[in-house]
């Protein structure tokens, strides 16, 4: 029987293997996790889907492998041919590919590693049959652009295409399309070079360390937020010693009934409410169809720092909550979230993220839009200022607030509005919601 990777939610695509759990020769039973893989910042086992022997394990350690690859294959009592395991129907996605006439008018071109010396020769393949490893967002301009991905060189761990390699690609063609054909074919001839390495160590002691799979996920999701979607900055200030005050006057009944009173638990409070006033700012551009997808439901991510990197669980229906459900679902899901045993769902369908820093420190900072999502709240350090109130000069503690949001859903005037609703709701909140009953 030949295990492959299923599909393991929507839009997950791939995974990093961290863990191989078993050893080829050893007996294995169904549902006995057999392979612990990091997907999209989640950690989670691969069950078995059979009993039997592990004949051979087809992937090693910090290998990429996407969904439909060949994983392992067991030896079953009277098995006298490979069995797809479930996960076969779901192995690959051949239709987004397109036809190699397409891809360049005519000029049989394959993946150009560096623009000066494209590659005629490289095509992917996997015995599997699945196809090359990359995001939903990458695929999806490969699709639009007509390029084939299977002759696309990846740069990443497993070989995944990123944003910057189909760049390469698409800037390979236009060199050559602007060569003479005898320019060309010996241009195509020429073995592509490797990608410059920068020596360090000649200016003086250093060490190297493998960015984890987590790193590699969060700088590729930012790389691909930060080129795709046009980005604005809002910034304003709320005062929030009222609120502080209140937070003070109430956070020991919170604590007697084990939950903890933080200004993240506001800040969803107010952000759920103003999520559903301003809907855009809760919808989604589905570009494949031009049209703006608008939510019924309040999800909302929360940015956590963990040892391992930055991870973004959500809590789910935010608007239907009270603060106290609040604060408990953020201190539960921020403890698993540290502790690595948050679950893929939890960190799936989110409509916002708010980013706060205040704990560590910091003013104002521009945050990246979490895709496909259209906005986010970063949150600085609260910090006492003067402030002139009635024609008197008062000392108040100001937040620092920078709605980051995606211009081609939110306007400049809806975002503003937006940010003022969260201003007021924060300097204006009822006391009645912090009451325990």
């Amino acid at each position: 029987m030949d295990v492959k990777l299923p599909r393991l939610a929507e839009g997950v695509e791939s995974g990093i293997v961290v863990n191989i759990l078993v050893a080829e020769g050893q007996e294995i039973k169904k549902d006995q996790p057999f392979i612990e893989l990091e997907t999209q910042k989640a950690v989670g086992s691969i069950p078995s889907p059979a009993s039997g022997k592990v004949s051979k394990i087809h992937v090693k350690d910090g290998m990429e492998v996407a969904v439909g690859q060949l994983l392992i294959t067991i030896a079953t009592e009277g098995d006298s041919a490979n069995v797809s395991a479930p996960a076969r129907q779901e192995s690959s996605r051949p239709a987004e590919m397109k036809p190699d006439s397409q891809v360049d008018g005519g000029t049989r071109l394959t993946k150009a590693p560096d623009p000066k010396a494209p590659a005629a020769d490289y095509r992917y393949e996997s015995k599997s049959g699945a196809p090359p490893p990359a995001s939903p967002s990458i695929r999806k301009i490969a699709r639009d652009l007509g390029i084939d991905l299977t002759r696309v060189k990846g740069s990443e761990a497993g070989g995944r295409i990123v944003l910057a390699d189909v760049r390469t690609y698409i800037q390979g063609l236009q060199r050559l399309s602007f060569q003479e054909p005898k320019e060309r074919t010996a241009t195509i001839s020429k073995p592509a070079p490797s990608r410059e390495s920068i020596d360090f160590a000649k200016w003086g002691p250093i060490r190297r360390e493998r960015m984890s799979p987590l790193r590699q996920t969060v700088s590729r999701r930012m790389s691909e937020s930060w080129t795709t979607i046009p980005k604005i900055n809002q910034f304003d200030d709320v005062d929030i010693t009222d609120l502080l005050a209140m937070r003070k006057k109430y956070s020991a009944a919170y604590e007697k009934k084990g939950q903890r009173l933080t200004l993240t638990s506001f800040l969803l409070k107010i952000v759920a409410g103003a999520l559903q006033k301003y809907p855009r700012a809760n919808a989604s551009l589905d570009e494949e169809t031009n049209e703006i997808v608008y939510k019924d439901y309040v999800h909302i991510g929360v940015a956590v720092d963990t040892e391992g990197g930055l991870i973004v669980p959500v809590l789910h229906d935010v608007n239907k909550k009270n603060l106290f459900e609040i604060s408990k679902d953020l201190h539960e899901l921020t403890e698993k979230t540290r502790q690595r045993k948050v679950s893929l769902e939890e960190l799936q369908g989110g409509t916002f993220t708010i980013s706060n820093q205040g704990s560590i420190g910091g003013s104002h900072f521009t945050p990246i839009i979490y895709a496909p999502q259209v906005a986010i709240l970063g949150v600085g350090q609260g910090q006492a200022k003067p402030v002139a109130i009635e024609g008197k000069i008062a000392i108040r503690t100001l937040l620092p607030l920078c709605l980051a949001y995606d211009h081609r859903v939110l306007d400049g005037a809806d975002a503003v509005r937006f940010l003022r609703e969260i201003i007021t709701g924060l300097e204006n909140f009822s006391e009645a919601e912090v009451k325990l009953k």
